[in-house]
């Protein structure tokens, strides 16, 4: 392949799905791992494996991408879009979802890091994307173990990014603002999702997934020597 591997997480809708066509339109390979298989291969993108992969699961991680290396060659890579976000109020929300988003934002995050750094160390070159949220640099109501979970994603691409630049190695994080995906889906009360949809409308309605997806690319698409740290992407008429 005249492009390196690119591997990407969450791949199966929203944002993900929408970074892998950017990505596959530029003529990279792709390794796309989600658990809902069947609409990860229904992108029917060229020269693309599709794998159902928890990203809980490092061992899965760490086999899939071992199998799409020996296909496509050595990952280039990694976007960490795999995420959850349940809304709610501390004092009501059940601590089965604090811990669903813990471990798929936060741990499924660092299983992606882990599988791929150690090469890119050695080759001394290589992309880590985190997706994050404008969450993850200021609160929202509602949003409080979300929050917790995507200001630990910026803490750890900011820390991980200064351990490996002298590796050059790049770690970027992109945070977006209100996007249009199912995301919201995930969240139980009625009245935060009732909210959430109004807070859309009062700003002329979110972003798309290919604006992020777009940012996405950009940011990759830079020298080597160049790495875009963070990248903040949002409605103009968001003001939080």
């Amino acid at each position: 392949m005249s492009k390196p591997l690119i591997v990407i997480t969450g791949a199966s809708s929203g944002i993900g799905a929408a970074i892998a066509r950017h990505f596959s339109d530029a003529g990279h390979p792709l390794l796309l791992l989600a658990r809902r298989l069947k609409q990860v291969e229904a992108l029917q993108l060229p020269n693309s494996l599709c794998r159902q992969v928890d990203v809980c699961d490092a061992t899965a991680f760490i086999r899939a991408i071992e199998e799409a290396e020996q296909a496509y060659g050595p990952v280039d890579g990694l976007i960490n879009n795999a995420g959850c976000m349940l809304l709610g109020q501390l004092d009501e929300q059940s601590p089965t979802e604090w811990q669903q988003m813990f471990d798929v934002n936060v741990m499924g995050v660092l299983n992606g890091i882990r599988a791929v750094l150690p090469a890119m160390k050695a080759r001394r070159g290589g992309t880590i994307i985190n997706v994050s949220s404008i969450a993850g640099r200021k609160t929202f109501p509602n949003h409080a173990a979300y929050c917790g979970t995507k200001f630990a994603v910026h803490a750890m691409g900011e820390n991980l990014r200064e351990e490996v630049a002298d590796s050059d190695v790049r770690v970027v994080t992109i945070a977006p603002g209100a996007v249009e995906t199912e995301l919201l889906s995930h969240t139980s009360s009625e009245q935060i999702i009732n909210d959430y949809q109004a807070w859309k409308e009062s700003m002329g309605g979110a972003i798309a997934a290919d604006d992020v997806a777009a940012a996405t690319l950009f940011a990759y698409s830079q020298p080597q020597n160049v790495c875009i740290r963070e990248l903040v992407i949002a409605p103009t008429r968001q003001q939080p």
